[in-house]
């Protein structure tokens, strides 16, 4: 019996459907960085295989390639950021304190005011020193750190935006204090702009009341 032609598309799409299937079945038990590298290579696998095979290629060569091509492009999470982020989450754990990898790859601790600033001053709190260590630990040299200060909105803008200014600034000289070099952080103040609760409760502005700090690999 003869079986109907399948065009090279279909073809590509059959070649990379059965690893598609095996990397999303495996994403749950994978880290974060094996999840990008394991969506980075389906991506590209699938992408490669339909390329190679619309001008002329072969479907199983192109997906070996796009696989490869995109396993690089989604590992842009590097093995010393995952560390970081695991010993982050580690210090911090039962704390309230955020911490958990963005999508452009940066490490993003998030410390509320319990941890971090009393209602209009700037002074860490003795909660927060031991997360900042635990920050500026190890860090590699070509890493770069962006703290963003925030306040609640008590208080008028003029008050609020030096306010939060100042308390990016806290933080940055508390780790320069740890050794790491001040020119290699960014120091950025939102004001009350950017709530992440309702300003209405004592519960939302403490939750407002925070200073984020992030962390980049530029080279991963």
């Amino acid at each position: 019996m003869n079986h109907p032609q399948t065009n090279p598309v279909q073809r590509a799409l059959v070649a990379v459907l059965g690893a598609s299937v095996i990397v999303l079945a495996g994403c749950a038990n994978m880290s974060e960085r094996e999840r990008g590298t394991a969506t980075g290579a389906g991506i590209g696998a699938v992408a490669g295989a339909v390329l190679g095979s619309a001008t002329g290629g072969k479907a199983g060569t192109g997906a070996v390639v796009g696989g490869v091509v995109g396993a690089v492009a989604g590992n842009l999470w590097s093995k010393r950021m995952e560390d970081k982020r695991v010993a982050m989450e580690q210090a911090t754990r039962g704390t309230g304190i955020g911490v958990e990898r963005t999508a452009s790859n940066e490490l993003r601790v998030n410390v509320p005011s319990d941890f971090s600033f009393d209602t209009g001053r700037s002074a860490i709190k003795p909660d927060m020193r031991p997360v900042l260590d635990q920050f500026a630990q190890g860090l590699e040299p070509n890493m770069r750190v962006t703290i963003v200060g925030h306040t609640d909105s008590t208080g008028s803008d003029a008050i609020n935006n030096p306010l939060s200014v100042d308390r990016a600034a806290s933080v940055r000289d508390y780790l320069a204090a740890r050794g790491v070099a001040s020119t290699r952080v960014a120091v950025e103040g939102r004001g009350s702009r950017e709530p992440v609760a309702d300003n209405g409760s004592d519960a939302g502005r403490a939750q407002n009341r925070r200073v984020e700090i992030f962390l980049r690999d530029p080279q991963a």
